[in-house]
């Protein structure tokens, strides 16, 4: 049944910090006892691994928002030292290790069993069409132990909505380094110092930049225009829409189940590690 969009948006609150344990430091070592020389090795080789040997084109095409040659630094040569098949055990299993430090004794809950079951129905209820990570990661195995099996929901609820707002910013005309630059504007801090970006040359961001100020977006200060800020607004909503079937699954007494069981195990997978 369809939901309202504040509580879609909710589950995106929510999920977000528990998928995310994957680019923290025990999946990072994980992947550098393998070979690879950096955090953004392990980084590709593991979100990229349900997409098989792609070439560095097509991942770079489905995660959309690397600037050009960011991802042909790192693939294929890291399939030179972990299969894919072997880089997506490694990733689920140092990051249920990652979620499990950081939920202590919640991990052994009988309501993260119960909350995973939930999370896993709607994961794997969602259609695949357009949604080339999502496809490729519900072409995996479910895993049986409960913490695994969370921490997989929420990456495949994750990358679903991912591939959506992918689609949102696509048809807003938003290119992927323009979305973080409208990311960094939302956030109140000026394009240059966005983590994301900010490592960029200085001359390709500022193109990118000017770029969005001649379409109206932003202002000469940098900041947002008012149309920038609607356009901004309206990729969100869209996002929003497009992430709802997931959750179609799922009564509404049941997602308020859901949401009430993640929010103290959203609130412990924040935690910084040790």
């Amino acid at each position: 049944m369809p939901h309202p969009q504040a509580k879609v948006h909710r589950m995106f609150e929510l999920v977000e910090p528990i998928a995310t344990v994957t680019f923290s430091e025990v999946p990072n070592e994980a992947f550098l006892a393998l070979g690879m020389r950096d955090y953004w090795d392990g980084y590709f080789a593991g979100r990229a691994a349900p997409l098989g040997q792609a070439p560095a084109e097509v991942v770079h095409a489905v995660f959309y928002n690397f600037a050009d040659g960011e991802v042909a630094r790192h693939i294929p040569w890291v399939w030179g030292k972990v299969t894919p098949q072997e880089a997506i055990a490694v990733r689920e299993r140092s990051s249920a290790a990652a979620l499990r430090k950081r939920l202590g004794e919640l991990a052994d809950s009988p309501g993260l069993v119960r909350v995973a079951g939930l999370a896993t129905r709607a994961a794997v209820s969602a259609p695949t069409e357009g949604r080339a990570l999502y496809a490729g990661l519900r072409a995996l195995d479910v895993p049986e132990e409960p913490v695994a099996r969370l921490w997989h929901a929420a990456t495949l609820l994750r990358e679903h909505r991912g591939d959506g707002h992918n689609a949102a910013l696509v048809a807003h005309g938003i290119g992927g380094t323009e979305s973080h630059v409208l990311m960094a504007l939302s956030l109140g801090m000026r394009a240059e110092d966005f983590g994301r970006i900010h490592h960029l040359p200085k001359a390709q961001l500022a193109a990118v930049v000017d770029g969005l100020r001649g379409r109206g977006l932003v202002d000469a200060a940098g900041g947002f225009t008012r149309s920038g800020r609607e356009t901004k607004q309206r990729i969100e909503a869209l996002t929003d829409e497009l992430a709802a079937p997931a959750y179609d699954v799922l009564g509404a007494d049941e997602l308020d189940e859901l949401i009430a069981g993640l929010e103290p195990i959203a609130a412990a997978a924040q935690e910084v590690d040790d």
